[in-house]
């Protein structure tokens, strides 16, 4: 399977991807991949590294828009499709969805657009199940404040999350075939137990 985690920063989906890895291992057996966007290869987290530095505020929409797919682009062509190809099953933290969140809505350049330039980048790869945890922007902010220093795009205004925030919402109505909303409010065994709950469900279809 290929499975993505979507939600704001500080929805906690670097802990629940670490418990879902545990699972999958320790659990069911299986062989596992946990990566990230941007980022996930040597060429990716160069361009992680312009894309969330805090210096870099002069970047042009389009620029940011054009990085994302280039990280993107290379993660699948180096990671996710070799261990797919591989049998593995590959854990995502952050796929297609957080670009048209925060470039398509948060920055106005609009979902269909961004979807068109990611075109080359993803192919006709999509995540068999996505999993969106639903933390509120502010709520999401009291969790991160005075942990690490804020990136580039942490510090955009809370206009700018809102608006993201809003679009991963309108996202999980417009898939829910794919895309599961847990609430984020609940402990992290909590989230964990409802995640593999419904990946259980899903392994038991005929």
């Amino acid at each position: 399977m290929f499975i993505t985690f979507e939600g704001v920063d500080g929805a906690g989906k670097t802990t629940q991807i670490n418990m879902l890895a545990e699972y999958f291992r320790n659990v069911r057996g299986t062989d596992v991949k946990v990566t990230r966007e941007p980022g996930g290869t040597p060429v990716g987290e160069k361009i992680r590294e312009i894309l969330l530095d805090p210096e870099r505020e002069g970047m042009a929409d389009a620029t940011e828009v054009l990085l994302f797919a280039a990280s993107r682009a290379q993660l699948v062509a180096e990671v996710i499709e070799p261990a797919l190809a591989a049998g593995k099953t590959v854990i995502c933290d952050r796929f297609l969805d957080s670009s048209i969140a925060y470039q398509g809505a948060a920055r106005n350049i609009g979902a269909d657009e961004v979807v068109r330039v990611n075109g080359l980048s993803v192919g006709g790869l999509k995540p068999d199940r996505t999993f969106f945890l639903d933390v509120p922007p502010d709520t999401a902010f009291m969790r991160r404040y005075g942990v690490t220093e804020p990136d580039r795009l942490e510090s955009e205004t809370a206009r700018f999350h809102m608006r993201a925030y809003g679009e991963f919402k309108r996202l999980a109505k417009m898939h829910p075939e794919r895309i599961v909303t847990v609430d984020g409010s609940q402990t992290p065994e909590a989230i964990h137990e409802q995640i593999v709950s419904n990946l259980q469900r899903e392994a038991d279809k005929p």
